[in-house]
């Protein structure tokens, strides 16, 4: 088998509820046609596809990477909504994954989603590995705005919360 050029990182399944069509079987149909040996799935604030998908993956020989594209509060005012998307290296990654989605259905309902604030991140990134959302980070918010040092300050703050964890996405804008 060849060397995949492209591995998806950050797929939405029917199970994303608002934005996602991609029904599990096919997917792994399709990832394994495309000789790709592993696939994430990343649905949006939820992991309810998670034990369809992984036996779905396991069933078709692709690894399953499983993570969740999440909606993130940079602080307690609630005023910048970004996303991050957060992927399990290890079981403790999935355990810390799992307590950071309850609480923000419990605890993070915003305009009828859940979603969790940056604080909540502390101490909990241990077995994950973040992707940092692309144009809708704060990352890329900041760049977008044009202010690189604010981006950059940023950057630091996150590879401090996930050391040796934290990739920046690279997205096409169509500029």
């Amino acid at each position: 088998m060849p060397a995949p050029a492209f591995i998806h990182l950050r797929t939405h399944s029917e199970y994303s509820l608002v934005n996602g069509i991609v029904r599990i079987k096919p997917l792994i149909k399709a990832v394994k046609e495309a000789a790709m040996p592993a696939v994430a799935l990343t649905d949006q604030c939820n992991m309810f596809a998670l034990i369809k998908f992984y036996r779905a993956a396991m069933a078709g020989g692709i690894k399953p990477i499983i993570g969740v594209d999440l909606w993130l509060y940079e602080d307690e005012s609630h005023a910048q909504l970004s996303r991050l998307v957060l992927l399990c290296q290890t079981h403790e990654g999935y355990l810390n994954l799992s307590r950071l989605i309850t609480r923000g259905y419990r605890d993070g309902q915003h305009r009828g989603f859940a979603t969790i604030e940056r604080s909540w991140l502390v101490g909990n990134t241990n077995g994950l590995i973040a992707l940092s959302g692309g144009r809708d980070s704060d990352i890329g918010q900041q760049l977008i705005a044009g202010r690189p040092q604010q981006a950059e300050s940023l950057l630091a703050d996150w590879q401090h919360l996930f050391p040796d964890r934290y990739y920046l996405e690279l997205q096409r804008t169509g500029r």
